[in-house]
């Protein structure tokens, strides 16, 4: 199948991935506060890098299974892409979640989509050119799209330890991104190098959640009952599995740029799955969990961030006479 041909379906799968990643949220927020009752004396640094442990460390085992008879011919590229990925991927999300601590979540939202921005500048950079009128005008769309999501206030903002470390976070996201679409690991096996990449996030979590645990016996009493099992069961699943392999099967047919600005729609939908899911979960966890209303501002900001991703696709579906991309990885293709 031609790049032309498979970039229609990448993208569809792309926006498919966020939807899972969205999925996330309201999930590990109803994990947690079941968590909370369970062990009301551990501290939110434990339960979180026990969650991303478990979440990750299962991910592997699964894809392990599937990977049995071809892990003989596992090649250098692939490690080093897994590994690379998962340093990236894990380091992102050890500092954004502490910067959490520090900072609001709208605040926490709002910084992470950075790459939005930071993407184009380093393709710039790299290729010493402008990014084109399109990504400029999309990458300016998704950043107050974002804002209004995250219901932003201006007058509170601030640059301490929370929106640094959130920053630095998504600059480590941005690198996962580039990381991915490296033209050297093109033939690389996708199951491969997931399976990496997820033994290495869960390896660079496990010394946060020793250093910070309490009691040995709280690794099982975390997930001692059925609702703290499926919660983690959905984050494994589909958010894991699903996202993160369609994410890395599928990247690879669209520009890093691209996937920046598609990345972008995973808060909307996570506001979204927060209308009607933390209703379902309480009801069944028995835990106090509301559901969020609707508002005027994730109309905007996710009218925003959707026409970002319209203005920035539709020129490269329609466009006839642009040169066919140096490798199937897309026109961005650079090695960070």
């Amino acid at each position: 199948m031609s790049s032309a041909a498979t970039r229609p379906r990448a993208v569809q799968m792309l926006v498919l991935c966020t939807a899972l990643w969205g999925l996330s949220f309201p999930t590990t927020k109803a994990l947690a506060i079941t968590q909370q009752a369970l062990l009301p004396d551990v501290g939110t640094w434990f339960v979180a890098s026990l969650c991303t442990v478990y979440r990750f460390a299962a991910a592997a085992l699964i894809l392990l299974m599937f990977s049995l008879r071809t892990l003989g011919r596992i090649t250098r590229e692939e490690l080093q892409q897994g590994i690379g990925l998962g340093l990236f991927g894990g380091g992102g999300i050890l500092l954004q979640v502490d910067g959490l601590a520090y900072t609001s979540a709208s605040t926490s939202a709002f910084l992470t989509q950075c790459y939005c921005v930071i993407i184009p500048i380093w393709v710039a950079v790299r290729q010493r050119r402008w990014p084109s009128a399109t990504v400029l005008l999309g990458s300016a769309l998704v950043v107050v799209g974002v804002a209004a999501l995250a219901n932003l206030d201006w007058h509170e903002f601030h640059l301490g330890r929370g929106e640094l470390e959130t920053v630095i976070a998504s600059v480590l996201f941005t690198g996962q991104i580039l990381w991915l679409e490296r033209p050297r690991f093109a033939a690389n096996n996708v199951k491969h190098f997931s399976l990496l990449m997820f033994v290495t996030m869960s390896l660079l979590c496990l010394p946060v959640a020793l250093l910070t645990t309490r009691r040995p016996s709280d690794w099982l009493h975390a997930y001692g009952s059925m609702p703290e099992l499926a919660f983690l069961g959905i984050l494994v699943l589909l958010c894991t599995c699903g996202g993160y392999l369609m994410m890395n099967h599928w990247q690879r047919h669209v520009t890093a740029t691209e996937a920046g600005l598609i990345y972008c729609i995973e808060p909307v939908f996570a506001s979204v799955f927060a209308w009607f899911l933390p209703g379902w979960f309480s009801s069944w966890a028995a835990v106090e969990y509301a559901n969020e209303n609707p508002t005027l501002n994730l109309l905007i900001g996710g009218g925003l961030i959707t026409a970002a991703n319209i203005i920035v696709q539709v020129p490269v579906r329609s466009s006839a006479s642009r040169p066919e991309p140096v490798s199937s990885l897309g026109r961005d293709s650079v090695e960070p």
